[in-house]
């Protein structure tokens, strides 16, 4: 009877404590403290509308990057968690690809000397692996050059000019950059 009375009690506290824990106010963490936190990036175009880019910015925490952790020649979703949307609210011209108003994710793949900018018509993916080739809009070339100093936090942003901005990804000592112009 007492070995009954015993595992009752020890059956009513684990009871207990469980749905003490799924009772619990859930608390997000604060979007800053991630990892790898949202970021954006926005470009005025002259005579109207809007560039707006939304990433995620991961952090190089010692690691080695380009040729690392990102490897050379490889699809990267140029930042962390989803993948990287690009939204034009008018049509641009980024490099030498016409890309109209809308919705799209960015993709690259960096090399040593020049990157290859992926506008892709399919949102809402997480980011890697890819496999969205059959949804490309086009390919253009980055130009790539060096930054002084590393840099810790992956950046995505832009330069305005007075045809349009251009969009420049840093992160670690490499720069990588494309001109956009506003289509009339």
């Amino acid at each position: 009877m007492r070995i009954r009375f015993i595992a009752a009690c020890a059956l009513a506290i684990a009871s207990v404590a469980l749905v003490s824990l799924h009772a619990a106010p859930s608390r997000q963490q604060d979007p800053s403290q991630k990892p790898s936190p949202p970021a954006s990036a926005k470009c005025e175009l002259p005579g109207g509308g809007t560039i707006t880019v939304d990433y995620s910015s991961p952090r190089m925490r010692g690691r080695k990057i380009y040729g690392g952790l990102v490897p050379w020649g490889k699809v990267w979703r140029a930042g962390a968690n989803d993948a990287t949307t690009f939204v034009p609210t008018r049509d641009v011209r980024i490099g030498n690809l016409d890309v109209p108003a809308g919705a799209y994710t960015i993709f690259v793949v960096p090399d040593q000397t020049k990157w290859a900018l992926i506008v892709n018509k399919k949102t809402g993916e997480w980011g890697i692996p890819y496999t969205y080739e059959s949804t490309e809009l086009g390919r253009t070339e980055m130009k790539v050059s060096s930054i002084s100093g590393p840099l810790e936090n992956f950046t995505i942003g832009f330069d305005q000019s007075a045809t349009g901005c251009k969009l420049y990804m840093d992160w670690e000592t490499t720069r990588a950059s494309v001109d956009i112009t506003a289509k009339k």
